[in-house]
């Protein structure tokens, strides 16, 4: 398997599996109980699309430092994103909240909708744990775009699964445990790159 490749589906798993059970799902979710559902996905992955350009361009920056110091970033990049999954994952926050009633679609336009999950999802997104994961995956990888590719097809895969299924799945699914699977996968990425940083 080449290095790109690689990269587009590290990014595409690593981030699909810290979006699931995250604020993005919800906060898309709530959208829809608001708008119509084609106006939110648009709008939501633009936000995507802004913020994983965003992640992939400080993660490029990233390699023009020293290889030693790269690792060491990325190492730190990864393990916050650790940190944050996994005291999410072991708090003792109640996982049986409702989900906003749908009160039935709001006749919005689809203009103002949009913007309105863009703003949203944009303003969610920042210092995220997969925005540090692109960052870090494209400062390991040296594959920018294809990073940047599986970050976002990944995020458009989660606002996907709560605009049209969300309601359904999260009744199935237990966020607590794919945060901690996140976590710790964070951890391991984080591990390799700081033997990486001092080998």
């Amino acid at each position: 398997m080449s290095t790109a490749l690689l990269a587009l589906l590290s990014a595409y798993v690593l981030v699909l599996a810290v979006e699931l059970p995250d604020k993005t799902m919800i906060a898309t979710l709530v959208l829809t109980t608001r708008f119509r559902a084609w106006p939110v996905l648009v709008g939501v992955s633009l936000a995507f699309a802004v913020q994983s350009t965003i992640a992939v361009l400080f993660g490029r920056a990233l390699t023009l430092l020293p290889e030693s110091l790269v690792a060491a970033v990325v190492a730190a990049l990864f393990g916050l994103g650790a940190v944050l999954l996994l005291r999410e994952g072991f708090s003792t926050a109640d996982e049986s909240g409702e989900d906003a009633a749908r009160q039935g679609v709001k006749p919005v336009t689809f203009l103002r909708s949009a913007a309105t999950s863009f703003g949203v999802l944009f303003a969610a997104e920042w210092g995220d744990a997969s925005q540090l994961a692109t960052a870090g995956l494209s400062a390991r990888y040296g594959h920018p775009l294809m990073v940047g590719a599986g970050s976002l097809l990944a995020l458009i895969t989660v606002a996907a699964v709560a605009v049209f299924i969300g309601h359904k799945v999260r009744g199935r699914l237990k966020p607590k445990l794919l945060q901690r699977i996140a976590g710790f996968a964070f951890a391991v990425f984080a591990l390799l790159a700081l033997v990486q940083a001092f080998a």
